[in-house]
């Protein structure tokens, strides 16, 4: 998928996937979510999300209803590591952002 948004090219065939998260729900459930975070080659984050229609993916068709969808939407550095910490991606966490985690 690729999307321009504030005039830059986000692009998910041309960055890097740090994680992806799938909340175990298949993909005729309406509450089915998939998300990729990934990092541009000049350092941006950003997630790639899609879901059912009762998700915050989910688009208006119709009158009344609603339908499977997806978007990107832009992370800052901090942004996507709150993400990974709220989505098991503890080795992400590791491998891409080390500068920002201490040992407790």
């Amino acid at each position: 998928m690729k999307k321009v948004i504030n005039g830059k090219m986000y692009n998910t065939e041309t960055a890097e996937e740090l994680h992806h998260y799938w909340n175990g729900l298949g993909t005729s459930d309406f509450g089915n979510i998939n998300e990729w975070l990934y990092r541009t080659a000049k350092g941006a984050y950003f997630i790639h999300g899609k879901g059912g229609p009762m998700t915050k993916y989910g688009v208006p068709v119709g009158n009344n209803g609603r339908g499977s969808g997806e978007k990107i939407d832009v992370l800052t550095k901090e942004e996507a590591l709150e993400w990974l910490e709220s989505h098991d991606g503890d080795d992400a966490i590791e491998e891409y952002f080390s500068d920002m985690i201490e040992d407790a």
